[in-house]
């Protein structure tokens, strides 16, 4: 008969904040991610990303985490062809489709990560290295037992307090207010963030913010400073 301590003890598994779905792919979007992925795609590896050698020049970075099919990313670095744009996603259709967008903008200032967003601020990212992260309408997970699938929590905020640069901005946007409610507390206890008067005005108008407008919910933006 085997006993408690003869058994192998199971692995304990992250906790996501996300739960991946294939979901419909075009045939537009899979031929994006056949052709276009090795020219835009970037690998996960267990090291630092050398940004300056994946984008081929020294520009400031700014990373979005989950950025959907991508029409921020798009439109952020269309209006700052200076600067150099890593986007993170997790879902293949919006990873296609954010791959057409670049290459009908002909863009060469982004690229894109198809893994956890907390795993690459953990091994993908070197400290200081970019500066700034986005982070709009991320999964409000309302129930009360699915709270701790929230991203922003207090190992999130510590790992981007680590990649950003001095100066660094971090930029958040929820249209749901328990969630924003719960990220104010989060962003409280951290010291090595502080909140600005306003949060940048240059991200785009998203199918989030029309779905929030017929709803009737409100936007809560906001925008910390690494001190």
């Amino acid at each position: 008969m085997s006993t408690d301590a003869s058994r192998t003890p199971a692995r304990s598994r992250p906790v996501r904040s996300f739960v991946k779905r294939q979901g419909r792919m075009t045939v537009g979007q899979r031929r994006a991610l056949d052709e276009l992925w090795p020219r835009f795609g970037v690998a996960f590896a267990d090291q630092p990303l050398n940004l300056q050698a994946t984008f081929g020049r020294s520009a400031p970075v700014t990373v979005e985490i989950g950025f959907g099919n991508g029409s921020n990313l798009l439109h952020m670095a269309q209006n700052s062809p200076e600067q150099d744009f890593l986007g993170i996603e997790v879902h293949e259709p919006g990873v296609g489709a954010c791959l057409l967008g670049l290459e009908r903008a002909g863009l060469q200032n982004v690229r894109l990560i198809a893994h956890d967003a907390i795993e690459v601020l953990q091994r993908r990212l070197a400290p200081a290295s970019v500066q700034r992260i986005n982070l709009f309408f991320p999964d409000p997970w309302p129930k009360k037992r699915h709270h701790k699938r929230r991203i922003v929590q207090d190992e999130f905020v510590a790992l981007t307090a680590r990649v950003l640069a001095r100066d660094g901005l971090l930029h958040i946007v929820t249209d749901w207010e328990p969630y924003a409610e719960h990220i104010a507390e989060v962003l409280a206890r951290q010291p090595e963030f502080a909140a600005l008067a306003a949060a940048p005005a240059d991200r785009a108008v998203s199918r989030f913010d029309a779905r929030g407008q017929r709803l009737g919910h409100t936007n809560w933006e906001r925008a910390w400073r690494l001190r």
